[in-house]
């Protein structure tokens, strides 16, 4: 390439960041009081953060999650496709949903949002339109508006993005600041602290062992729900005679079974059981099912030996060791 081209890149470069800083001086100028009120939101919540996001959001709210769990604040991302079927079973009255979406009308997320209602959730949006569909089913709304985007086309999302990123940081923040987390805490959550050697450890060293959620597979549907309800886990695993694992039965199931008119709790458990499950080992690495469970967009799994026997089970909370490391403290007495 000529010098003038290598010159020609730089400017344009240039041009883009200006954008996208013009973009983040609209946003910080006309930050509004919906902002206050999701970090109070946030602040006094006592479940998880939930974000959700579709494309380009997706991947900003994938961010935004980690960040906040990073920080202090227990955080994962529901894909809304995924949540329409079947991992909406992970959202709890106690949670907060953020909703990210430049236009509010992104017709996957807009169908999910009134599902979560339903449950009492409580829903924070970020969208540069105030007027849309998502901002109507929320209950806290903050303006993402950008002048204009760094594409040259004004198509792709670039400085909304970055709005919404930013956004996302300053949240995470400003939820540092109130709960007083310094770098103590910091340290906590990072490899070479606590969440860091405990992703070392193997799941035999994590997982629950007492009272597992376990029916056998010829149980009725009925004392399988039982005691998928006792077990406040969101899973029940199913097993032979001889403890071997043959399926489970998860909180999306059964919401599926009773929307599809099928739910017959007087039949076999096993007749509707999902058949060879994932599973995990305990001699994995809690990084390993870390891992696994991102990538299913699931938070338990069934524990299973060499000899196919449920011997325990691992939920996401027991990787990330939010019992012994207060992820839900608000609050520092």
């Amino acid at each position: 390439m000529t010098d003038k081209q290598l010159s020609d890149f730089i400017e344009r470069g240039r041009e883009v960041l200006a954008i996208e800083e013009k973009g983040l001086a609209s946003i910080r100028e006309n930050l509004s009081l919906g902002f206050a009120k999701a970090v109070e939101m946030l602040a006094g919540c006592t479940g998880r953060v939930i974000i959700t996001g579709l494309g380009k959001s997706g991947l900003v709210g994938r961010k935004i999650a980690a960040t906040m769990s990073s920080t202090g604040t227990p955080s994962f991302f529901l894909h809304p496709v995924e949540g329409a079927h079947g991992d909406l079973g992970m959202v709890r009255s106690d949670d907060v949903v953020i909703a990210i979406s430049n236009s509010g009308e992104t017709d996957e997320l807009n169908s999910l949002l009134p599902a979560i209602r339903s449950f009492d959730t409580k829903i924070i949006s970020i969208t540069a339109n105030s007027d849309s569909t998502m901002s109507a089913l929320s209950d806290v709304v903050i303006e993402a508006k950008v002048p204009c985007e760094a594409c040259s086309h004004g198509l792709a999302p670039t400085a909304s993005t970055t709005a919404a990123l930013a956004l996302g940081d300053a949240l995470a923040v400003c939820l540092m600041d109130h709960k007083d987390f310094d770098s103590i805490d910091f340290k906590k959550f990072h490899p070479g602290g606590t969440l860091g050697r405990r992703l070392t450890l193997c799941i035999s060293e994590l997982m629950h062992t007492d009272n597992i959620p376990s029916a056998l597979e010829n149980d009725t549907l009925s004392d399988a729900l039982n005691i998928l309800d006792k077990g406040k886990l969101g899973l029940v695993a199913l097993t032979s005679n001889e403890g071997k694992l043959s399926g489970v039965i998860t909180d999306g199931d059964v919401r599926r079974l009773i929307c599809s008119d099928k739910l017959d709790i007087s039949a076999p458990a096993s007749n509707v059981m999902a058949k060879n499950p994932l599973r995990v080992t305990p001699d994995m690495s809690a990084a390993q099912a870390l891992d696994l469970m991102e990538a299913k967009q699931i938070t338990v799994l069934p524990v299973v030996g060499e000899d196919g026997k449920v011997s325990g089970m691992i939920h996401l909370h027991d990787l990330l060791g939010k019992g012994r490391l207060k992820f839900a403290e608000t609050t520092r007495g």
